[in-house]
Parts: structure tokens; sequence; C-alpha cells
């Protein structure tokens, strides 16, 4: 199988994600850290944050030094990785709460060897990794019950954020947006002239908050887009009631 266009996708995204002028709270560069631990901590605490800033996702990155943004190269393998006689990713599925689809991506960036850690917002209460919550301040990982304060406001984005206005399917390019909605009911329905060209439908869309750029050249489409006009609603998860976890 041709992956060619998911890591043109990938090598595009860690290129927006460098031109951040320092990390965030939901975004961090490592060289090597591989302890399974602190891995955990990294997924908690980007999904905590993410969800706090209104991102779709948080990122870690391997490869890329902190402060310069430096590619580096890394030796951190996730799919070869251990906890003990468990697998990585198995390990930290079972430790998390709720279960996230996080996405690590091993690529080449450069002429050199990076890792992508792909982490969805909290969806609807803070993620926790072996029953504690994260965040994170500045470049600092922290116990979320440590400052009431944040932890008010992340109670708040939940308690908030319309279900229609989370993501049902993260990264699509325009054709493929256009291919899994019926936009010509969508215009009917609003008794608008549909345009005639691309660029015009997806402004509209987006105005409408069927979907909502990634930030990388792509669009995320919400769940009200996916609802309301989807051609099979079993194409995005979320809203058909399919797991959103790993394997």
């Amino acid at each position: 199988m041709n992956n060619q266009p998911a890591n043109e996708f990938l090598i595009g995204l860690i290129s927006e994600l460098r031109k951040q002028p320092t990390e965030t709270p939901w975004l961090e560069f490592k060289h090597n850290n591989a302890n399974p631990e602190d891995i955990g901590e990294y997924i908690s605490a980007l999904a905590n944050m993410a969800a706090l800033a209104g991102k779709a996702n948080g990122y870690a990155v391997w490869g890329i030094e902190d402060g310069t943004h430096q590619v580096v190269d890394t030796t951190f393998r996730p799919a070869k990785e251990k906890k003990g006689n468990e697998d990585l990713l198995n390990w930290l599925v079972r430790l998390l709460t709720p279960r996230l689809h996080f996405q690590f991506h091993e690529l080449e960036y450069e002429g050199h060897p990076v890792v992508l850690l792909e982490v969805p917002r909290a969806p609807s209460r803070p993620v926790q990794f072996q029953g504690i919550e994260f965040i994170r301040i500045g470049s600092y990982r922290k116990k979320l019950k440590d400052h009431p304060q944040i932890e008010k406001e992340l109670w708040q984005v939940f308690d908030t954020t319309p279900f229609e206005e989370t993501i049902a399917m993260e990264h699509v390019d325009a054709p493929t947006v256009l291919s899994l909605l019926d936009y010509p009911t969508y215009f009917d329905l609003l008794s608008h002239p549909l345009p005639d060209n691309r660029e015009g439908i997806m402004t509209r869309l987006e105005a409408d908050r069927m979907i909502i750029p990634d930030g990388a050249g792509k669009w995320h489409i919400t769940n009200l887009g996916g609802i309301l006009f989807a051609k099979d609603l079993d194409s995005f998860m979320p809203v058909s009631g399919m797991s959103s976890t790993i394997p």
C-alpha cells in the first residue's frame, strides 16, 4: 500500500508545528525520551490542554529540538517499545481513561527519523493516566488537581462545547470532504445558490461550522456536518457509534 500521501501530510503538519515560536500547552518537542510513564502523562496533558485551547489535537514530536526546533533525529521507535512484557501501545491504551484514538507516526523528515504523536482533545471530561489527570503549564507537566482554576476552566469547556462542534473526521482534503458530504442538499435546504467552484463551497461549509481547518492545509469534518449531510454515516466513527480506540 502506498503511504506517500499520508507521509506528505504528516511532513506538512510537522513543518507547521515547527513554526510555533515556542512549545505550547498542546505541543511538545522531544529528542529520545521513551519512558512509558512520561509518554502516558504526555498524552493525558496534551489531550486536556488541546481541549482547553480549543484545538482538535495535541502533539508531541520526537526528533525536534525544543527551543531551536532543529531536526536532531530520534531513536524512539514506539512500535517496538514495551513496558514489561506488554507492547507500549496496548499498555498506554489500558491505563488511559477515557480511551483515546491517539496515533504514533514514524517517518523520515528532512532526511532524519522522527516520530509524531497525535492526541485528540479530551472529549467530555479530563483524560486520566493511571487515575491522574495531567496538564501542561509552560513546558512542565502538572497534576490537574493541584491547579483548581485550570480544572474549573477545563470543565467549563466540556460544559459549553456542543457535541455538534466536536470532530467526526480529521485531516481530510477538500475533494474528500466533498465526496463524503451531500453538499448539494445543504445548499438546497438553505436556498443558497451552489457555488461554481470548490473554494466557494468549502468557504460556505466552513462558515456554517460543517468543517474547520486543521492548521496544516486540510480539514476536519464536525459532528454537525457528519450528522446532517453524510452520504454514509458509517464513514464517521464518533457519530455512528463505532469505537474510537486504537487496538
